[in-house]
């Protein structure tokens, strides 16, 4: 059974709690206002067993970023408490801790909490109206990683009885590839080819529905779709994910927001140059690399961003090409997020060859 904070005369700084959160149990540790741990223990994670649990005074409480702290965050908020949700990636004395167990992490995220909340990089969740429309493009992501892994299978399995089934693209690949299988393999790769081409349906009907809210509730996706390659899926997925426009002082912020700067290890005279860091993100920051290869390659519409793009591209090394995009990837969210703040309308050339030197 277990134990409940239960309710006493307490100002806000007296209680602080850390939770570590798991997939069924979340290991919880109490701090008292001299910093002594009053209880410890564990509690189901269902919004039932958190609201029988912390029904208490107010308290700070700190959890760890996961796939469950966007509720837990929203549920706690709501019985009256002060949520910290901690950056995961900035925890290297938890992460990387040599004797790393849930008890001892959340006795550390209540310290941490206790002292100083900037130690643990708060992030701020996006509203679950927004999570909701969300789920919408993740859903559809899912279904297009599913179809890949599907074709590419069928594609494995036909080379391995010594025939190839030509390039072509994945939405039309069910319809046009069924007269090429061998006969011998046709009962066999039957329902997967099926199974192919109703996932390719649903991404269909994804997308349908993507358009259409796009178009009625996010309106301001029309100007970040101005720029060159950027649809209305990557558009949503940049509203979205970043949720606020004003969460950002400068519009440069929300490269390194999306991982899109390069990481640095500076030592003494040493200051090498290192990969970006990949954070935040990971689905969007893909969509951008895409609209930067396409910006950059033979089709891309002519404009500053593009240009600037090319010259980098020509700076000469094997990556040269690949940091180019990436580059041009930064850049272009820097401009979706000024475009979207500003609400002025795009203007490939003017005054973008002074902005892209100096952002």
């Amino acid at each position: 059974m277990q134990k409940r904070i239960g309710k006493r005369s307490s100002t806000h700084s007296a209680l602080t709690i850390g939770i570590d959160l798991g997939d069924r149990w979340g290991h919880y540790c109490v701090l008292d206002a001299d910093g002594e741990i009053t209880e410890e223990g564990r509690v189901r994670m269902t919004r039932t067993a958190l609201s029988a649990h912390f029904s208490g005074p107010r308290a700070r409480i700190a959890v760890e970023t996961g796939s469950q702290s966007a509720w837990v965050n929203e549920h706690l908020c709501s019985l009256g408490h002060e949520v910290i949700v901690a950056n995961a990636r900035e925890l290297r004395a938890i992460s990387g801790s040599n004797s790393k167990h849930d008890a001892a992490d959340a006795e550390k995220l209540a310290r941490y909490a206790r002292v100083d909340p900037r130690i643990l990089h708060p992030i701020q969740h996006r509203d679950m109206d927004t999570q909701k429309d969300l789920v919408q493009v993740r859903a559809r992501a899912a279904a297009v990683r599913a179809r890949t892994q599907m074709i590419n299978a069928a594609r494995g399995m036909v080379k391995s009885f010594g025939f190839r089934l030509p390039d072509c693209s994945t939405r039309f690949f069910g319809r046009r590839y069924w007269s090429e299988l061998p006969q011998e393999l046709r009962d066999a790769l039957q329902p997967l080819f099926v199974a192919i081409e109703t996932v390719s349906q649903q991404i269909k009907e994804y997308e349908r529905r993507i358009e259409h809210m796009a178009r009625q509730s996010y309106p301001e996706t029309q100007r970040l779709t101005q720029f060159d390659g950027v649809g209305s899926l990557t558009a949503l997925t940049f509203i979205l994910t970043l949720a606020d426009k004003n969460r950002f002082d400068r519009s440069r912020d929300v490269g390194c927001y999306l991982g899109l700067r390069p990481r640095r290890y500076q030592s003494g005279g040493r200051d090498p140059e290192l990969s970006i860091t990949k954070a935040g993100d990971s689905y969007l920051r893909s969509l951008l690399v895409e609209c930067s290869q396409r910006l950059l390659g033979r089709f891309g519409k002519d404009s500053a961003l593009r240009r600037w793009g090319l010259k980098l591209a020509l700076r000469g090394g094997k990556n040269a090409k690949k940091r180019a995009i990436v580059a041009v990837a930064r850049k272009l969210a820097i401009l979706l997020h000024r475009l979207w703040v500003s609400g002025e309308p795009y203007q490939p050339f003017y005054g973008l060859e002074e902005q892209l030197v100096t952002a």
